[in-house]
């Protein structure tokens, strides 16, 4: 393992709770910052007491949080915003998630923050962002879903609209932070000038959402789910087969010719129905009752074995255990890696996605104890043994 990290000499303070800023947060410490998990004496982020549990600890904050230090602080208390002053003196990023006004009432509003360290780059992560009618909302991820418009057009074929089965949205939020927090460095570089950076969940589902939004933006059409289909090309979608379901991607013009061919049916090429890729959509019914006739009769491995010789986007639907399984995920793209904890030992959590040749992503260290690195911290910032035992009996870490 290669560790050599990019971002070696990065300090970033992750106020985040739940997901989306924790995400991002995680993404950092494993190109190599130092990031330090700020939580509330005593309780720690809401998510310590998500499930999944392994012997009554929260893997799901561990997936979350692995790389980070740990450090409590009651920033309701004046010695418990010193600390977190002098912590931003030395920080390169402030990362959070609260609802917008929460910072600016325990005294650190960006504007606030920058006073202390103009250098620094304050990344925010909200439900719909820092302004706007409706900034102050309370926000979770399957809001972020329904109100976007991703629910409206997830589900199957003339079916009810259902949410995305991951908190896709906190990812997007988590992901664009990251982008952003680069991007800022490397204006900062140039300038010297830290900013603010402005994530909403529902925007970046909004985001995502630019081919669907592209429908309506040109023609006036509304999308809707389709399952498993394309609204814009066809065939595109699952199919059965002798022992489970295979999905087939076949729209562009070089593609669908081939899968006609593999299916033995040339004649489908010349159909006046499915000559371009418009016919194909308006008749797409009939087209994937014809394919599903054919497609039945092969098992999945055969069929996809047909499939990837001629070089068509294909798959079969996987459920999580396989994926975890699959050598190809597990081994060769090292997605799934332990990591150790002090109480309930070894924990298989997900890796990030990204690889670079140079300075990959490695996962550092388990997710931080509550309030693992308060003396550890505490005494870089200046503190001595004792003033770190009273602010401890005092509540403030």
């Amino acid at each position: 393992m290669n560790n050599c990290y990019a971002l070696n000499e990065l300090k970033v303070l992750d106020l985040g709770q739940m997901v989306a800023a924790p995400y991002c947060g995680s993404l950092l410490a494993s190109l190599g910052a130092d990031v330090i998990k700020i939580e509330v004496p005593g309780r720690g982020d809401i998510s310590r007491n998500s499930l999944p549990k392994k012997d009554g600890v929260s893997t799901y904050y561990i997936a979350y949080n692995s790389g980070k230090r740990g450090i409590t602080i009651n920033l309701k208390t004046e010695e418990g915003k010193e600390i977190l002053r002098k912590l931003i003196i030395k920080a390169d990023v402030l990362l959070e998630n609260f609802r917008p006004g929460v910072m600016e009432r325990l005294g650190f509003s960006y504007e606030k923050v920058s006073e202390i360290n103009p250098r620094i780059i304050y990344a925010s992560i909200s439900g719909f962002g820092q302004n706007g009618i409706y900034s102050k909302r309370a926000c979770f991820d399957p809001i972020a879903q329904a109100m976007s418009g991703l629910m409206s057009v997830t589900g199957s074929l003339g079916g009810e609209s259902v949410r995305c089965g991951a908190s896709i949205a906190d990812v997007l939020a988590g992901l664009s932070a990251t982008v952003g927090i680069l991007a800022a460095l490397d204006y900062r570089r140039r300038t010297g000038k830290g900013q603010q950076i402005d994530v909403a969940l529902l925007d970046m589902c909004i985001s995502a959402l630019a081919s669907m939004n592209q429908i309506y933006l040109t023609t006036g059409k509304v999308p809707v789910p389709r399952g498993n289909s394309f609204e814009a090309s066809a065939p595109g979608d699952s199919f059965p087969t002798a022992d489970g379901t295979i999905v087939i991607s076949a729209g562009m013009p070089t593609e669908w010719p081939k899968l006609a061919k593999l299916l033995g049916h040339e004649e489908w090429i010349k159909d006046p129905r499915f000559t371009k890729v418009e016919d194909r959509v308006r008749n797409r019914i009939d087209l994937d009752e014809l394919i599903a006739k054919e497609t039945i009769k092969y098992s999945t491995d055969e069929l996809l074995d047909k499939l990837i010789a001629v070089g068509l986007p294909s798959g079969p639907i996987l459920s999580i255990d396989k994926v975890v399984n699959d050598t190809h995920f597990r081994d060769e793209r090292g997605m799934f890696p332990s990591v150790h904890h002090p109480e309930i030992g070894n924990v298989t959590i997900t890796n990030q996605g990204l690889k670079m040749s140079e300075t990959n992503p490695h996962i550092k260290c388990c997710a931080p104890m509550l309030g693992q690195h308060n003396r550890e911290i505490l005494l870089s910032l200046g503190y001595n043994s004792r003033e770190i035992e009273l602010l401890s009996e005092e509540g403030v870490i």
